[in-house]
């Protein structure tokens, strides 16, 4: 027996040594930083470093199958699942998604994406009444009609122009299929943008009454199929602090499914006042996550910062892709009932704008793909504005009541952090940056960035702050040189909640408030070093600011996703104003 056991221990050995000596396939890990990744045309003049890449495998290409987001298994995490069968039908391959949708239906038969995707795949295949009944049993389990109206238009076409797809639709009167939308919120205005399914004149009546007595009409925008149908109108001459009441005019009518919506005014500008806002990243299309939009809006706050990864896109070369991810989330009832009552300000992030951890480079013009991922997002938001005019991107700011928000956009001109003083802002942004922050006389100063500003919160990364140590710390030491007071951090990025202290030695301490996990399926685990760390459930940001005190405060609390209070943490002027 003693012999038999030797024997099959030299036999296993055999066979490890003989396993050992063969090359094993390299393995690259997709949520780890590993190095610097870029395909050919980044690497210029014969330079070692790419000037735009990513720290992850990059398989951004012509054929976004190949990529790895976009493995066949039905278990995909949800946000990819329906991506994977749209790429397929934009590959010339609608007979694979139809089979790939019918797996995942056999699955899940109330899956409604699927439902979308299986009728684009067999209208592609001219097989119109089927594609038609397709319609028909999503809709009956709560897909929106307006799925099939926004997009991708070109895919659809065969479907919404056939005779049964118009007959089904006609009784719905749909002509604003996304939005309204509110933003540009200022104490004496707000703007409001809409998706339509046809080139109309759009209007907004408001009014204090609910029955939209005494009303002021908006400015006339027609919406622009150059612009993928969308419009922005805006209203002036109103009140601060007051409570208004819209619907939307199409062609000078309001439509007979038309809905009253309600927003709020700004706080008079420059003046003490009391308001909340909520900001929060990661919000990958989950279907049953897709309620915390109400839970957010029963909180009543004045504006939410999105703070990026506000789809998941990553295929920057598919600009059916690109809409389709945003379509899903538009065309949401929660969200459409929260985007229509508080004032959106988005900035973007590495999955919003190409793939995981990446650099974009200096250039305006290079990759040639850069500036449509622009026009892409500002086709989707209602920002103040997008970087400069010689400098476009996805910077702005804008202020409630004392308060002055810096939103920044930290990919689109990032450099290479694997070679020497890289930049996260860019020249420009930086230098605008700056300025702004030393004309501001607000109380708090709020500076939002779509990466964690602490060091710890992604250890061994360069694709937070952490790959920017030179940078970073001549905002801190500007902040402290000219005695800017009231700092608060917002990050985003990471799929939890964290609080970080970040001591300086020329200034008070700084706290990042990172939130990002707001409707994402995957979760990052929770890292040394923070104060205090949250994910078990999605999760958003409140922030509670009170100016009318004679020692300001700011709170921020974490609520997940059932509306349960997990964390709370009060900040006062005076814990943000000159040394420790």
């Amino acid at each position: 027996m003693k012999n038999f056991s030797q024997i099959i221990v030299t036999f296993l050995l055999i066979i490890l040594l003989i396993g050992c000596g063969k090359k094993q396939p390299e393995k690259i890990p997709s949520n780890e930083a590993v190095g610097e990744f870029a395909p050919p045309d980044a690497y210029l003049n014969g330079s070692k470093h790419p000037y735009y890449g990513s720290e992850n495998a990059w398989d951004i290409g012509g054929d976004a199958l190949e990529s790895r987001f976009f493995e066949r298994d039905p278990k995909l995490e949800y946000k990819r699942r329906g991506q994977r069968a749209l790429l397929e039908i934009i590959a010339g391959k609608p007979e694979q998604a139809e089979k790939y949708c019918r797996k995942l239906l056999s699955k899940d038969f109330e899956d409604m994406e699927s439902y979308f995707n299986l009728a684009v795949a067999l209208a592609q295949q001219n097989k119109i009444d089927e594609a038609v009944q397709m319609v028909k049993t999503a809709v009956d389990m709560g897909l929106p009609l307006g799925r099939f109206l926004a997009g991708p238009r070109d895919l659809l076409k065969p479907l919404v122009e056939s005779k049964g797809f118009k007959d089904y639709a006609a009784p719905f009167k749909l002509e604003i299929i996304q939005g309204p939308m509110l933003g540009r919120v200022s104490d004496h205005g707000a703007s409001f943008w809409v998706r339509t399914v046809n080139e109309v004149n759009v209007q907004m009546k408001v009014s204090k009454n609910k029955s939209l007595k005494n009303a002021v009409f908006s400015e006339v925008a027609k919406s622009d199929s150059n612009k993928d149908y969308t419009a922005i109108v805006r209203v002036g001459k109103l009140e601060p602090n007051t409570q208004y009441y819209y619907k939307v005019l199409v062609n000078g009518v309001i439509s007979e499914n038309s809905v009253v919506h309600a927003f709020r005014t700004f706080p008079k500008a420059d003046k003490g006042a009391k308001f909340k806002i909520v900001f929060g990243g990661g919000a990958g299309y989950v279907p049953w996550h897709e309620r915390i939009w109400d839970v957010i809006k029963g909180h009543e706050p004045l504006a939410f910062l999105w703070m990026g990864d506000n789809v998941y896109i990553d295929t920057p070369l598919q600009p059916y892709d690109i809409r389709y991810c945003y379509y899903q989330r538009q065309s949401r009832p929660e969200f459409r009932r929260l985007v229509a009552s508080v004032g959106n300000y988005a900035i973007w992030d590495d999955h919003d704008i190409a793939t995981d951890d990446v650099w974009l480079g200096p250039y305006k013009d290079k990759p040639a793909w850069k500036m449509r991922m622009l026009d892409i997002f500002r086709e989707q938001w209602i920002n103040p504005f997008y970087g400069s005019k010689e400098w476009p991107a996805c910077w702005f700011n804008f202020k409630i009541a004392n308060v002055d928000f810096f939103m920044l956009d930290g990919r689109f001109y990032r450099t290479n952090p694997f070679e020497k003083n890289p930049t996260m802002l860019g020249p420009n942004q930086k230098t605008w940056l700056l300025d702004a922050l030393k004309k501001s006389e607000a109380t708090f100063k709020v500076i939002v960035s779509g990466v964690p500003w602490a060091y710890d919160s992604k250890p061994g990364a360069k694709d937070t702050w952490n790959g920017f140590h030179k940078e970073r710390k001549e905002i801190f030491d500007f902040l402290a040189n000219n005695n800017i007071s009231g700092v608060v951090l917002l990050s985003g990025d990471r799929h939890r909640t964290d609080i970080r202290r970040i001591e300086r030695p020329n200034g008070y301490t700084l706290y990042d408030w990172e939130n990002c996990r707001l409707t994402n399926q995957i979760v990052h685990p929770i890292e040394p070093g923070a104060m205090y760390g949250y994910n078990a459930k999605q999760v958003f940001g409140l922030i509670t600011f009170d100016t009318t005190k004679p020692n300001p405060i700011v709170t921020f609390d974490a609520y997940s996703i059932d509306n349960e209070k997990v964390f709370s943490m009060t900040l006062k002027l005076s814990d943000l104003t000159g040394g420790n």
